[in-house]
């Protein structure tokens, strides 16, 4: 009985510090960092675990058909749910996000994204 409770023990004290696996779910906070031409895979710019990185955002089904996923424009911060995949990041839910709520490994990124966009865009407004 005691060997059980000590084996026990062991793996709830192991278990946290092992690494996650691919199919576990995972969040990210990201920003689109070019204009998204196919829907299907939208680059962006990704923290996770404190690490900024290049990713392909790759919906589901049901994300894919969301109002929010059709209207992602560059520079958009969003929060995303979902798994790891060989080439991404399966999103299985998709919140947009005012970037001053992005961690801020991504703020400043999602503030230059803003500034260049307005840049481009003030010429064309009359």
């Amino acid at each position: 009985m005691i060997r059980l409770s000590c084996i026990a023990l062991l793996v709830c004290m192991v278990l946290p510090t092992m690494p996650a696996s691919a199919d576990e779910e995972a969040v990210l906070f990201a920003v689109v960092s070019e204009v998204p031409k196919d829907k299907a895979r939208v680059s962006v710019k990704a923290v996770s675990d404190g690490t900024v990185s290049d990713l392909k955002l790759l919906p589901s089904e049901m994300v894919q058909d969301n109002l929010i996923w059709r209207k992602l424009e560059v520079c958009h911060a969003v929060k995303v749910e979902g798994t790891r995949v060989a080439d991404g990041f399966k999103v299985t839910t998709v919140r947009v996000l005012d970037a001053s709520m992005l961690p801020m490994t991504l703020q400043g990124f999602a503030g230059d994204c803003l500034i260049k966009k307005a840049i481009e865009v003030a010429p064309l407004v009359d």
